[in-house]
C-alpha cells in the first residue's frame, strides 16, 4: 500500500485505465469530459511503466471505493460505516470513506432519482417551469422524459424553453429547492455540483418522451425561440428526418421495421416521407402496404404517433450500434 499512498490522483487514475485494459478503458472514457480525457490522456502517456504492486494497489483500493459507494447509494453514509467497520475493522473502513467524501459530488435529488415518475409528477404539479426544469436536469432523460409527458403542454414548453437556457444555478438557489422538496419527502443529499441543463440535456428527454409529445414540443418551440428549436432538431432525428437518410440506409432501417408498423406510420406521413419509404421497398411489398392502407380507414392518432416513433428509435438504436451513422450539423452533411 506504501506505493499507493505515493501516487497523485491521476497516476491512480492512469494505472485504472491501464489496468483495465482497452474495451473498459473506451466505455470509461464515454462518461468523462473532454478536460478529464485530455489530463488521463496525457498521464498515460508519459508514464514509464507500472509494477505489480501498484497494479494490484490501486485495482484494491477502486474496488473498494466502489463497494464503499455501492453502500452509500443503498443506505447512506452511516450504512456504509456500518457494513464497512463489520467487514474491513473500524480504522480501514474509516479511511475508505474519508477518501470517498473528500472527492466525491453527490447530485442533489437524490431521494427524488429513487421515486418513481408518478410520485414525481405529484412533486411538481404546483412548481414554477424553472423548479421544475431544475429538477428534470436531474433526473435519468427516461424518468425525465415520462415526467415532462404528464405535464400540460404550456407548461412542456417553458420548462423546456427553460431547461436548454439553463447553463449554471448558484448552489444557494439548489439548496432552497431542496429544502422545498424536503419538506414532502423524507430526505436529500446536499450537493456542490451547479452546471445543470443545456441543449444535451434536453435532447436525451425528448428523446425519450412519446411521438405526441416530442412533436407538440418543437412544434411550438417553433414559435416560442425558432433558433432554440433549431439547435434541438440539429440534435435530435425526428420522423420527418428519415427524407435525409441515403435510400441505403432506409433500407437498412425497414428491414428492421415490421410492415405492419411502416403501414400504420405511413397513414400520418407526409408526401416526402411516403416516397422515400415507398421508393425503399419491394414491389410486392409496396401493393401490399397499399392495399392495407386502402382498406384501413382511419387510424388513431396515438397509434399512428407510435408506429412512427418505433421507427425513429430502430434508426436511433442502428445509430449507436454503429449500422448507420446519422451525421449532424448545419444540414449539409448527408446521412450514410
Amino acid at each position: 500500500m506504501a506505493a499507493n499512498t505515493q501516487m497523485t490522483n491521476r497516476k491512480k487514475a492512469a494505472v485504472l485505465i491501464i489496468a483495465l485494459g482497452e474495451d473498459y478503458a473506451a466505455k470509461l472514457y464515454k462518461h468523462l469530459s473532454e478536460d478529464e480525457i485530455a489530463s488521463l490522456t496525457l498521464a498515460i502517456s508519459t508514464m514509464d511503466k507500472v509494477t505489480k504492486e501498484e497494479r494490484e494497489s490501486v485495482l484494491s483500493e477502486f474496488y473498494e471505493m466502489c463497494i464503499a459507494q455501492k453502500f452509500i447509494s443503498e443506505g447512506g453514509l452511516d450504512y456504509a460505516r456500518t457494513v464497512l467497520n463489520k467487514a474491513l475493522g473500524e480504522e480501514k473502513a474509516s479511511e475508505i470513506l474519508n477518501k470517498l467524501t473528500e472527492t466525491l459530488q453527490v447530485r442533489p435529488f437524490e431521494l427524488i432519482r429513487k421515486a418513481d415518475s408518478a410520485q414525481i409528477v405529484h412533486l411538481v404539479a404546483n412548481e414554477n417551469p424553472q423548479t421544475v426544469a431544475l429538477l428534470l436536469s436531474y433526473l435519468d432523460p427516461k424518468k425525465a422524459g415520462d415526467v415532462l409527458s404528464a405535464l400540460p403542454g404550456d407548461v412542456q414548453v417553458e420548462v423546456i424553453t427553460r431547461m436548454a437556457n439553463m447553463e449554471s444555478v448558484i448552489p444557494e438557489y439548489i439548496k432552497e429547492v431542496e429544502m422545498v422538496f424536503e419538506q414532502r419527502l423524507t430526505h436529500m443529499g446536499t450537493a456542490d455540483q451547479t452546471k445543470v441543463g443545456g441543449i444535451d440535456a434536453v435532447v436525451d428527454i425528448i428523446n425519450s418522451v412519446d411521438r405526441g409529445t416530442e412533436k407538440y414540443i418543437l412544434d411550438q418551440l417553433d414559435v416560442v425561440d425558432a433558433a432554440l428549436s433549431e439547435n434541438i432538431k440539429r440534435k435530435l432525428f425526428v420522423f420527418e428526418d428519415i427524407v435525409k437518410l441515403t435510400d441505403q440506409a432506409v433500407r437498412i432501417v425497414l428491414q428492421n421495421v415490421d410492415q405492419s408498423d411502416i403501414t400504420v406510420a405511413l397513414k400520418g406521413a407526409n408526401d416526402d416521407v411516403k416516397e422515400v419509404i415507398m421508393r425503399n421497398l419491394s414491389r410486392r411489398v409496396q401493393e401490399m402496404i397499399r392495399e392495407e392502407l386502402e382498406i384501413m380507414g382511419p387510424a388513431k392518432k396515438k397509434d399512428v404517433e407510435d408506429a412512427q416513433q418505433k421507427i425513429v428509435n430502430i434508426i436511433r438504436n442502428l445509430e449507436e450500434n454503429g449500422e448507420i451513422v446519422i451525421s449532424r450539423g448545419d444540414g449539409s452533411d448527408v446521412y450514410i
